[in-house]
């Protein structure tokens, strides 16, 4: 199994499983941003891997990227990795404005 710091500059394939605009069935949150999984992965949660995607405003399905941080929880046991499109930057803030609608639950790091 890859660390999830093995993706940090990697192209990775993200399935949107929650795209942006759709809600959270538990929560009740609407996901500001196209949210979704690695396929053929699995986290330490047992789960695939999960990934935020920055960049595209409007609902995907699918989306390749490059990952250039990973969103770790020191309070969870649920990495994040964060995709945008390949040349696209975002700062350690704007990752952190972007996320804070699913992130300001756990404590966490971003690692770049």
């Amino acid at each position: 199994m890859m660390s999830t710091s093995d993706y940090i500059g990697k192209e990775v394939k993200v399935i949107i499983d929650r795209p942006l605009g759709s809600i959270h069935s538990k929560h009740g949150f609407t996901y500001p941003i196209n949210y979704g999984y690695i396929p053929d992965t699995k986290s330490s949660d047992g789960e695939e891997l999960d990934a935020y995607v920055l960049g595209p405003e409007r609902p995907l399905e699918k989306f390749t990227g490059k990952c250039i941080a990973v969103i770790h929880r020191t309070n969870d046991n649920d990495d994040k990795l964060v995709v945008v499109s390949d040349g696209a930057n975002f700062s350690d803030n704007e990752i952190e404005k972007q996320t804070e609608f699913q992130e300001r639950w756990f404590k966490h790091k971003i690692f770049r």
